[in-house]
């Protein structure tokens, strides 16, 4: 009996120490404001807005980010084997330049977007980053299909992308 309530104790850690998944972003989410490449500032909804019907592929990264680099061939990859998808690259690096530079440096196709208030504003916050990279897919929809992947190569990422 003893063992009993010591498994179902862990059970339960295990499962209250998950993040939870949101199907939707939030309002604040939505009209928090990115910078585009061309330095116009631009809210979340009206980027997903451009990509609408379709399936969209959210990668965070940082320049200053060791395995978002280590990531990059993946999404190449991934891009290559679902060249229908969206590819939108959300950098939470420190400063515009470093951004652009990492961009060109790394030969990043997609959308680009920086985050003035990095991991720390609305999108960090209700998604709960802890850990960059980070890959997330919007489907056709809008709805959230992965939540919380950190690399390019989850299986998650290619089954939501069939």
């Amino acid at each position: 009996m003893k063992n009993k309530s010591l498994v179902f104790v862990l059970v339960l850690i295990i499962f209250s120490c998950k993040k939870e998944i949101r199907l939707q972003f939030s309002d604040e989410v939505l009209n928090q404001e990115y910078i585009s490449i061309e330095n116009e500032a631009i809210a979340f909804k009206d980027i997903l807005k451009q990509y609408q019907g379709k399936q969209i592929v959210i990668d965070i990264w940082a320049s200053w980010c060791k395995d978002c680099i280590v990531g990059f061939p993946k999404v190449a990859d991934l891009q290559h084997d679902k060249p229908d998808a969206v590819y939108l690259f959300l950098s939470a690096d420190r400063s515009k330049d470093s951004w652009k530079r990492s961009i060109k440096k790394y030969d990043l196709k997609g959308a680009h977007y920086f985050l003035p208030n990095g991991t720390k504003g609305a999108l960090g916050d209700y998604i709960d980053i802890d850990w960059i990279p980070r890959y997330m897919v919007v489907d056709s929809q809008g709805n959230i299909q992965v939540f919380d992947a950190i690399e390019a190569d989850d299986p998650n990422i290619r089954n939501a992308l069939k």
